[in-house]
């Protein structure tokens, strides 16, 4: 039977597009009861995005697939009193809300971390910004591009002659959304706990924190860093190497790999080279080294040097596209993509990546779907005590 750490936690998902699903994403996983709270006029925007313009059309887009299997749908108009009413009664049922609304937005609505504590007391309540809850960037709006060029992240990505350059997938705002989760389960796991828990998420400062060698080779020793394309700021040889079909990336980052990617290529005369005898020689002389290594690798294929370097105790590997990587036995074998058969809303079977490691020798998974907009907006009304009158007046009221 699959382990859920969080079975029988209820979180309220307020959230929009990636950073916000995307931590509510591995808390389901882990078992939480996530209930995703959308507005009534489309909902998260997530459904709207995405390479299928007929799943956009119908609110179903591929990235909100993407972040929102084993959530339940409700929406509420938070800007009506019987909405916002609505909300404080989930708030008493719940455990964890998380939101991602520029800072003051909740407050204004008068349903923020102050006023939902006197609905229960013991409530942890996430919010995620671009910038954080306080100081002078705190009300712009941030999307991931934004804190990927002011992290400087995109400063040291690509190489000198087109740095700087944006990762190629949304990366802090799943950092943003990773750091979340990690707080969040975090708190939920204080055994001392005795109130409520305010956690304020900056996606710029999450973003930077995952950038501790870069950010400390300047704090400490004063040197900032540089974009180097596809090699290693550390070590040479390492990096993405030109072979006779295919791209391959070697890490020989110690004295002893250098030496056996020396003896796989036939020119252990290169660890007697003053250019190349130590890692700092290397590292001067990167380029020169790179353009022994690449014509000796031009005999054969990525996979045939992988093979060989690997058996000789050198870190190697093939550089593959997406579907390449997704339909490798390592990742096909291990769980890693899950199926949902003919989904309400999509017409057709859905794929989707789940979380990043086991629980006793299982992927963590979810029973359900992502859900339709507002697919359980009566079932949780009636959890909370409305009749089946009071729901139908939400509706007529344009509340639900």
């Amino acid at each position: 039977m699959a382990i859920q750490p969080l079975h029988g936690i209820r979180v309220l998902d307020l959230t929009n597009v990636l950073a916000g699903p995307f931590a509510c994403h591995q808390l389901a996983h882990m078992g939480a009861d996530v209930i995703k709270v959308e507005a009534r006029q489309g909902g998260d925007l997530a459904r709207q995005l995405g390479a299928d313009q007929a799943l956009n059309q119908g609110h179903m887009g591929v990235s909100f697939l993407a972040q929102n299997p084993g959530k339940r749908s409700i929406t509420l108009n938070l800007k009506h009193p019987l909405g916002k009413e609505a909300l404080r009664r989930l708030v008493r049922t719940a455990d964890v809300l998380v939101e991602n609304y520029r800072p003051g937005v909740m407050q204004r609505l008068e349903l923020g971390y102050e006023d939902l504590l006197k609905e229960n007391p013991r409530l942890i309540y996430c919010a995620i910004s671009g910038f954080g809850q306080d100081g002078p960037l705190r009300d712009l709006p941030a999307y991931d591009q934004i804190i990927q060029g002011m992290s400087g992240m995109m400063s040291i990505t690509g190489a000198p002659e087109n740095a700087p350059y944006r990762v190629g997938y949304p990366v802090a705002d799943t950092i943003g959304g990773i750091t979340a989760a990690f707080a969040v389960a975090s708190a939920l796991a204080d055994r001392n706990r005795t109130g409520g828990v305010f956690i304020d998420v900056s996606m710029l400062e999450a973003a930077m924190a995952t950038m501790g060698w870069a950010v400390s080779n300047h704090l400490i020793a004063g040197r900032a860093p540089q974009p180097l394309g596809n090699d290693n700021v550390t070590a040479s040889p390492s990096g993405t190497f030109r072979t006779g079909d295919g791209l391959l990336n070697i890490a020989a980052n110690k004295q002893e790999q250098f030496a056996a990617v020396c003896a796989v290529l036939g020119h252990e005369e290169w660890l007697s080279d003053a250019r190349f005898a130590d890692r700092h020689g290397r590292l001067k002389h990167r380029a020169e080294l790179k353009a022994l290594i690449e014509d000796v690798l031009a005999g054969q294929s990525a996979d045939a040097w992988w093979k060989l370097l690997n058996d000789a105790g050198v870190p190697a590997g093939p550089v593959y596209t997406v579907p390449q990587a997704l339909d490798h036995p390592q990742i096909a074998g291990r769980g890693m993509v899950g199926t949902f058969k003919d989904v309400p809303g999509v017409g057709r079977d859905i794929r989707v990546v789940r979380t990043g490691f086991k629980l006793n020798g299982e992927a963590p998974t979810v029973a359900s779907p992502p859900p339709q907009l507002g697919e359980h907006t009566a079932s949780i009304m009636a959890e909370l005590g409305y009749t089946e009158a009071e729901i139908q007046n939400l509706v007529q009221e344009k509340v639900v």
